[in-house]
């Protein structure tokens, strides 16, 4: 079966007359059936670690849209967490961490071989949802690059230009990449024990990848991912990953070869007919919708769609946001793009 499922065939390389489609947070706040999920649960990281409730909401959008792939319902800071970092999250502004500033903070992180017993309850979603998925959906597994991880765990949070991150790689850079080699080990341990319960494909997020610039950009964002889908390929058969460094801009060009992804994702600030000529022509390619169409939906919104789905016609292409759907969108957006991508 996993021959017919189209998302793996574009991935392989081949162009199909349909591209097949999946949205990047596809379960989550904006599907009410997602929320009621999350209520009973009782809290977001409750959710992620309960393998019976995370599966449900990986299976929610499958079943309200038969989107081609279902993606883990888990979470980036998931991995620090398994390091011995402490997280939480604080409602309506997002996730905590403790700080990795110091040597001593960074001393106290556990072995990247040890975070298996903390991400066991994920590694069960994976096999759950293997099990009960429609026989023609892919299942994605994922993780944040390093540097995006990183930048979390440096400042606390999330901030508008990975600042904190930025001053220790140029303050203190032996601390700052050993935090990154850590992190890139403790990657690799956690997709590859997700493909080994069930994942056919893993996709890699470096949102943060485009505050990298020039030499940086390779160092730590290009590199990292080519180490990482190095060693995944080399145990697990050749499994397809997906990269996506967003806001690479121009940095996109290339990325295929430099880091072996068999496909690369991209966000909105790129258009598709200059990522067609520039990135498409070395493989598969993922996006790129803006998702405030979600949002604002109307005549735009399938115009956009099918203008993106026309201008990767000529090559390997996964029908996607350019970054993930917000809770303000309309579940029935959600239905006209897809109608837009399949001809509806």
């Amino acid at each position: 079966m996993a021959e017919a499922k189209t998302l793996l065939r574009a991935l392989a390389g081949e162009t199909l007359p349909t591209p097949p489609i999946w949205i990047m947070r596809q379960a989550g706040r904006y599907l009410p059936e997602y929320r009621e999920t999350r209520a009973q649960a009782g809290d977001f990281l409750s959710l992620c670690y309960n393998s019976d409730l995370a599966t449900e909401v990986t299976l929610q959008p499958i079943r309200r849209y038969g989107f081609d792939a279902a993606i883990l319902f888990a979470d980036i800071l998931l991995v620090p967490q398994a390091l011995g970092a402490d997280l939480w999250f604080v409602t309506g502004e997002g996730p905590r961490l403790s700080t990795i500033t110091r040597q001593a903070e960074f001393d106290a992180l556990k072995p990247a071989a040890e975070i298996h017993e903390t991400l066991s309850p994920i590694y069960q979603t994976v096999r759950n949802l293997s099990g009960e998925l429609p026989g023609d959906v892919a299942l994605i597994g994922f993780a944040g690059a390093p540097w995006t991880v990183a930048t979390y765990m440096i400042a606390g949070q999330g901030t508008p230009d990975q600042g904190p991150a930025h001053a220790l790689k140029d303050e203190n850079r032996p601390l700052f990449e050993a935090l990154l080699e850590r992190l890139t080990e403790a990657t690799i341990e956690y997709l590859s024990a997700q493909i080994d319960a069930g994942a056919e494909c893993v996709k890699l997020f470096d949102s943060w990848a485009g505050s990298l610039q020039g030499a940086d950009f390779e160092a730590y964002a290009t590199a990292p991912a080519r180490r990482i889908i190095a060693e995944l390929k080399s145990r697990h058969d050749n499994v397809p990953v997906i990269a996506f460094p967003r806001q690479a801009g121009a940095a996109y060009t290339g990325f295929h070869a430099a880091t072996g992804a068999d496909c690369v994702a991209l966000d909105e600030s790129v258009t598709p007919e200059w990522a067609a000529a520039n990135v498409q022509v070395n493989g598969c390619v993922q996006g790129n919708l803006a998702n405030t169409h979600m949002v604002t939906g109307g005549e735009a919104l399938v115009t956009e769609t099918r203008r993106i789905v026309e201008a990767f016609s000529g090559g390997p292409h996964v029908f996607n946001l350019g970054h993930g759907i917000t809770p303000d969108a309309d579940p029935d957006n959600v239905q006209r793009m897809i109608d837009a991508v399949r001809g509806g």
